[in-house]
């Protein structure tokens, strides 16, 4: 298993709703993700994209974890649509609380509804 990448800062740019990973002052990865209204809302992770140059370095499970962290901090749940998300979530259940189902869905349902969200 690759290790975590300890280089890395990374930044929310919550007005282009990415988690960005920058290296040695370039982006490195980045979590694409939207905002879920209404009440209580969540962070939905979309998708994740890390720059061949960083792969195996840990990049997205470092994105992964501060996006999980992020949305702790924030009071919310994260909702990991993305697929690898997910799988980081499923390594990860003491940094990544289970989802309701139904939480999901209506995530869902907004991203079909407002495909410009991603």
């Amino acid at each position: 298993m690759a290790g975590e990448n300890t280089a890395a800062e990374i930044r929310d740019d919550r007005e282009r709703c990415e988690l960005v990973a920058y290296e040695d002052g370039s982006v490195a990865g980045v979590i694409a993700y939207f905002v879920m209204y209404p009440e209580p809302g969540a962070l939905v992770a979309v998708h994740t994209v890390v720059d061949p140059e960083h792969r195996g370095k840990g990049m997205a499970g470092a994105l992964a974890r501060e996006f999980y962290a992020m949305a702790a901090r924030e009071g919310v749940l994260a909702v990991p649509l993305c697929p690898y998300v997910a799988r980081w979530a499923r390594r990860h259940p003491d940094q990544a609380p289970e989802v309701p189902q139904e939480l999901v869905g209506g995530a869902e349902r907004q991203l079909a509804s407002h495909p410009e969200l991603f």
